[in-house]
């Protein structure tokens, strides 16, 4: 075991974990519970140290390794001292950043709910002195995505209307801020499961997977003991390619004979499509399945957070490895040793385990938006926003929120335009299109990842963006404020605002930390900038 004994001189550093947690959470200055301490010594983040049986650690250790997290300082040398690390939101829990809704589906590229509230909110704080939207308001995302400014506008007691060249972008918005029935939704999810289960009796992955689960717990156990090996690997001890590749090897017979007996199908019998692809086949047969069930559903709201939590249990059974689950390299059809657990992982073989996750899931995050919402009109129309008629859209939605609309009028913009050649916004569901069958419109997306970052792309961007706001400003109040999240690496917006007929008056530069992607390490900002009319 790798656990110290206390001497004498030892002990003047040492706490014991309720005291480190209270230590910890006066110096970050936000709550470190038990079980986070816990789990640093767990995965060999700090030492454990006993005396007489009880358990301590040593709080400088504790001070040093929470401090080499400690960014602000590095980030501003290396992105200059007007960044505003108060807009960082660091101080946020995951669970804070990711709370009920906002997490019903993953969504590359969306901005954390708290960066939407600090501009939307009206209650002013000692970093902000200006207030832009009130309750009753009416916001504007043109660029709509997962919904989130929706979201926000709601929680704060304001109206929002969202727009998205992307089908399946709308759905996703749309469940979010819609009033559901919850009873009816779990009766549905509950029918599909036991509709599921009754598919799966005539299959064999599921009393396969199951034996291939004990046969690896048997073998990580033996070869890959936590905390003992991750700590091996970290002072030098073990050389983590040479050994985990002998393990991978070592492992494979068992697979492949259990492959065998239960005769398991891995690969599709056609690779053309993304589904074909990147799915094993038992996978793949339970996935239409589904589907096909939900498309039978006759409740329009059951049907479309039954589509939701599919898509999302979709994403998760991808065969690939947790590490590259959100950048895909290639598809995975055996057991690989898995850097992100640190042990020999297997491909999935079945959507059992994240449907049964995602079906409570979803509904606890529904239930728990449904505490907070406000009594305010939230929708996402389809759409191009460079010329769609916001005002006739809504009409057809709601005639008595178009009349406030027409009266009223936006009183502006919060908005994440997509960044030049960074993202396929279609192409990041690409399954749920396929099995959904919803009308791809890739052509019309503005910068894509697809086209490339050269002239003739961000001059295109330009006029895309610049398009938009034009269109836009047709439905804004005449003293409307207009705030824009972007990494204007390419220094477009000065441009954009004079096509536009605006000006930049403010720019709110701020770091992007807590960041899933694998070089989450490097430093990055995007600028928040606030355009009123010229």
């Amino acid at each position: 075991m790798d656990q110290h004994t206390i001497f004498e001189d030892d002990d003047k550093n040492l706490m014991n974990l309720k005291e480190a947690s209270i230590w910890a959470s006066k110096h970050l200055k936000r709550k470190v519970t038990v079980s986070n301490i816990s789990y640093l010594i767990q995965y060999g983040k700090i030492k454990k140290y006993s005396n007489n049986g009880n358990l301590f650690i040593n709080i400088e250790e504790l001070k040093n390794y929470y401090n080499s997290f400690s960014r602000e300082k590095e980030w501003k040398q290396i992105l200059g001292k007007d960044i505003n690390w108060h807009l960082s939101f660091a101080q946020y829990k995951e669970a804070e950043r990711t709370k009920h809704v906002h997490r019903l589906h993953p969504y590359k590229g969306k901005f954390i709910p708290q960066l939407v509230e600090y501009f939307l909110d009206s209650h002013t704080d000692e970093f902000k002195k200006e207030v832009y939207f009130n309750k009753g308001d009416i916001v504007l995302d043109p660029f709509c995505g997962s919904g989130t400014t929706l979201v926000q506008a709601n929680e704060l007691g304001m109206h929002a209307i969202g727009i998205d060249i992307s089908a399946f972008n709308v759905l996703i918005s749309n469940v979010k801020v819609e009033k559901h029935n919850i009873s009816l939704i779990a009766d549905t999810i509950h029918k599909l499961t036991l509709k599921l289960k009754e598919f799966q009796k005539t299959e064999n992955n599921i009393i396969f997977e199951e034996e291939l689960l004990s046969e690896l717990a048997k073998f990580n156990t033996k070869y890959f003991p936590s905390p003992e090996y991750k700590r091996k690997v970290a002072n030098g001890t073990i050389n983590e390619i040479e050994y985990s590749k002998e393990r991978e090897k070592e492992f494979l017979p068992i697979y492949n004979k259990l492959i065998q007996r239960y005769h398991i199908k891995i690969d599709q019998d056609k690779k053309e499509t993304f589904l074909d692809n990147w799915f094993l086949d038992p996978v793949r047969k339970e996935i239409d399945f589904l589907s096909q069930e939900i498309k039978r559903i006759d409740n329009t709201d059951a049907k479309k957070v039954s589509t939701i939590i599919l898509s999302r249990t979709v994403r998760s059974c991808r065969a690939t490895t947790h590490a590259d689950l959100a950048t895909l390299k290639e598809p995975v059809t055996t057991t690989y040793y898995c850097k992100k657990h640190v042990k020999i992982c297997k491909p999935i073989f079945s959507i059992t385990k994240w449907w049964d996750f995602y079906t409570r899931d979803t509904l606890n995050r529904l239930k728990e938006f449904d505490k907070l919402r406000s009594d305010t009109f939230q929708v996402c129309l389809t759409g191009d926003s460079r010329t769609i008629d916001i005002y006739e859209e809504i009409k057809k939605k709601n005639p008595d929120f178009a009349e406030i609309l027409l009266k009223q009028k936006i009183r502006g913009i919060f908005s994440s335009p997509p960044y030049v050649g960074l993202i396929d916004y279609h192409e990041q569901h690409a399954y749920a299109y396929e099995i959904f069958g919803f009308e791809r419109k890739d052509e019309l997306e503005i910068g894509p990842l697809s086209k490339g970052q050269g002239e003739e792309q961000r001059n295109s961007y330009i006029k895309g963006i610049t398009e938009v706001l034009v269109n836009c400003k047709k439905y804004l109040q005449d003293n409307y404020d207009v705030f824009l999240v972007a990494n204007d690496k390419f220094n477009l917006y000065q441009k954009i605002a004079e096509l536009s007929g605006m000006k930049i008056v403010n720019e709110f530069k701020r770091p992007v930390l807590c960041r899933v992607e694998k070089d989450r390490d490097t430093p990055y900002s995007e600028s928040i900038f606030h355009l009123k009319e010229k």
